[in-house]
């Protein structure tokens, strides 16, 4: 398997472990702490809603494993240098860019949805941390899936 392709796998199991570890932020801020002896929960508040933890842990899982199933996709279609090359770097930085949402969602009032305040909150620095790679990797993303929509109906 090429080093790239190895590469860019790693970078999906980075995605996914970031998710992995937001699992444990959805614990807590369900319970209010941490369980550290079975009936014994040390209290405290994390900051982040419930919900918005349950999309950072799922939304970075989802996320490791698209840039791993386009890692395979890659090494089993055998694509070109040059194409492989541009679904390489626009996998991992989907992957991280939505990564930085998840968490600025998690940390900003607006979701991160808006650079500016809206109907759920105002706007803070995880706001445009959060939104401005996301809406990048958006458009990153849907031309990488255009390039394989492309390949998959091009004759041969």
């Amino acid at each position: 398997m090429d080093t790239r392709v190895q590469q860019m796998i790693g970078h999906g199991a980075i995605v996914m472990l970031i998710g992995l570890i937001a699992g444990f932020g959805l614990v807590m801020s369900l319970i209010g702490g941490f369980e550290v002896f079975p009936g014994t929960i040390l209290r405290f508040e994390i900051p982040g809603e419930s919900d918005a933890w349950a999309r950072a842990h799922l939304g970075g899982l989802t996320n490791g494993m698209l840039v791993i199933l386009f890692a395979l996709f890659i090494h089993a279609a055998q694509l070109p240098d040059r194409q492989a090359g541009q679904l390489r770097w626009m996998l991992v930085a989907t992957g991280y860019g939505n990564t930085a949402f998840y968490w600025g969602g998690l940390l900003s009032p607006n979701r991160a949805l808006t650079l500016g305040d809206n109907r759920l909150g105002e706007s803070n620095l995880f706001s445009v941390l959060g939104l401005v790679p996301a809406l990048v990797v958006a458009f990153v993303l849907i031309a990488a899936t255009v390039i394989v929509i492309r390949w998959a109906f091009v004759r041969r």
